[in-house]
C-alpha cells in the first residue's frame, strides 16, 4: 500500500505538549495509517541559502523559537535519520542542487506534529 502525502501546518509550537482538536486529529490519523518505513518532512524553518536534506543518523531536536514555557525547550524527539533515504531524495530532486547536511536536525515544524501518534503508527 502506498502511503499518502499529508500536509500539516504545525501552528503554535505548544501543540507539541497540548491535547486539543489539532493534536487529537493527528493522533486519529496516525492510528488509521500503517506504520511508515520513513517520514520525509519538508520544512520552511531552515535558515540557509540553498536546498538541503538532513543526512544525519541521529538528527538533533531543534528548539527554533523563543518566549515559550521552559517545558517546551526540554522536549526531545530522538527520531532516527536515514542517510540512504537522504541520498535518494537528493537524486530524485536532480538537477536541483541539494546539499547533504549533518548540522541541522528536526525543527519544531517537524517534531511538534510527529511526536504525536503520527510517528507511532
Amino acid at each position: 500500500m502506498r502511503m499518502p502525502a499529508v500536509f500539516f501546518g504545525h501552528g503554535n509550537p505548544m501543540n507539541a505538549l497540548l491535547q486539543n482538536p489539532y493534536t487529537e486529529a493527528w493522533d486519529k490519523l496516525g492510528a488509521k495509517l500503517p506504520r511508515p518505513k520513513a517520514i520525509v518532512c519538508v520544512s520552511a524553518h531552515w535558515y540557509i541559502q540553498d536546498a538541503a536534506v538532513t543526512v544525519s543518523t541521529r538528527p538533533k531536536t531543534i528548539h527554533d523559537f523563543g518566549g515559550f514555557p521552559r517545558e517546551l525547550y526540554h522536549v526531545q524527539y530522538p527520531a532516527p535519520g536515514d542517510p540512504e533515504l537522504a541520498h535518494r531524495i537528493q537524486q530524485l530532486l536532480a538537477p536541483l542542487p541539494v546539499r547533504l547536511d549533518e548540522r541541522w536536525g528536526l525543527d519544531h515544524g517537524a517534531w511538534a506534529v510527529l511526536r504525536h501518534r503520527l510517528s507511532k503508527g
